[in-house]
């Protein structure tokens, strides 16, 4: 980090805040994706457990996300405090997920009095699955951008925006078996959804006291603005002749063939060990452990590799893991050697079922989180 950039932050009085933001977006992970698998569990009561609804479950979900990170940090609150918007983010998120809560039921009693079967079922469902998640999700969606309003834009706090995003993979982790094998098994949806709820007014309380010691975020530079470093190469004419859109669209592709695999994965495991919604955790966990490392690894990485041909890499990389995922699913896993009626204690049917899910899924997730190689060079 430079000794410029290093004075802003200690200005600022946030520099000693960074790793405590890293806890807290660690717990803003682990309260979303409780709320992502309560979300699944009220649809699969109401609308049932299919194919189409897993997808139009993740594509609302992504969709909000992705609203919220283009939209929201452009507000002008952004740019003066962007703690204290992080702070109202997270308390958004809590009241509109109990909202949410009830709010279910009262779709459901629509959909039965309405509509019956058929495409107008299917449509019905997106629009259920819309009015429940966006606006939460949009609020998700915004938390990163923010916060990353006081990270340099270089390399190095490229890698900080990858560890914000890793620490908060790994808290969704453990929100989605924290969920799926204890609230849900224990208790109900309600509760699982008042304790996510509870953490994220404790992350709001904690980042509106900080807010109230840090003055306004440093301005951050952009890729245009920032002078280039002594010694470094200028840019070939093929590289500086590359628009930045299709920067975004080679992402928007990656992220799309991602969760389409996930749908496809999940449906596929799901006949193998059951359409529940533990094995739903189950295969969603191990699907983000990947996303997790990978994207720690890229961070870590970021200095040492040519992002564009990195991503390339990966890309080709990450096919030969979707191959082996498929052949894995087909070929493999009906097929190993392991009595299942020696036991039928939960233990070690987690432990089978998690072995199953690694064995398969973990590759190819690992190669699909580190997006964030291709920005900046070293």
């Amino acid at each position: 980090m430079s000794n410029e950039f290093q004075n802003r932050l200690n200005g600022a009085g946030i520099s000693r805040y960074l790793p405590l933001l890293l806890v807290l977006f660690t717990a803003s992970g682990f309260s979303a994706l409780i709320y992502e698998i309560v979300w699944y569990q009220l649809l699969q009561l109401t609308i049932g457990s299919t194919a189409v609804s897993l997808g139009v479950l993740l594509a609302t979900f992504m969709g909000g996300l992705c609203l919220g990170s283009v939209g929201v940090p452009r507000f002008r609150a952004a740019l003066e405090s962007p703690l204290r918007l992080y702070a109202f983010l997270e308390l958004g998120m809590g009241l509109l997920a109990v909202f949410v809560l009830f709010a279910i039921p009262l779709i459901d009693r629509v959909y039965f009095a309405a509509v019956g079967y058929g495409l107008s079922s299917i449509l019905l469902r997106s629009f259920i699955c819309a009015v429940c998640m966006l606006p939460p999700t949009i609020l998700m969606g915004a938390s990163l951008p923010v916060l990353s309003r006081w990270v340099e834009s270089s390399p190095r706090g490229a890698s900080w925006w990858g560890l914000l995003y890793s620490g908060n993979t790994a808290g969704a982790v453990c929100g989605c078996l924290f969920a799926g094998f204890y609230l849900l098994r224990i208790y109900n949806v309600s509760v699982a959804t008042y304790v996510a709820a509870a953490i994220n007014l404790l992350i709001a309380a904690v980042a509106f006291f900080l807010s109230m010691g840090v003055s306004a975020a440093p301005k951050v530079e952009t890729p245009g603005e920032r002078p280039a470093p002594s010694g470094a190469q200028p840019q070939s004419s093929a590289e500086g002749s590359l628009a930045p859109w299709t920067i975004y669209a080679a992402i928007a592709i990656s992220g799309a063939t991602a969760l389409g695999a996930e749908v496809v994965w999940t449906r596929l495991m799901g006949m193998m060990l059951g359409s529940t919604v533990y094995v739903f955790s189950l295969i969603l966990a191990v699907f983000l452990v990947g996303l997790a490392l990978g994207s720690a690894a890229g961070s870590l990485l970021l200095r040492l590799v040519k992002p564009r041909l990195a991503f390339g890499w990966c890309q080709l990389l990450l096919c030969l893991g979707i191959a082996w995922t498929a052949y894995s699913v087909a070929r493999s896993l009906p097929y190993w050697p392991i009595n299942t009626q020696l036991s039928s204690a939960p233990p070690f049917t987690l432990q089978l079922d998690l072995a199953l899910c690694l064995w398969a899924i973990l590759p190819a997730a690992l190669l699909g989180a580190p997006v964030f190689l291709w920005h900046w060079r070293p």
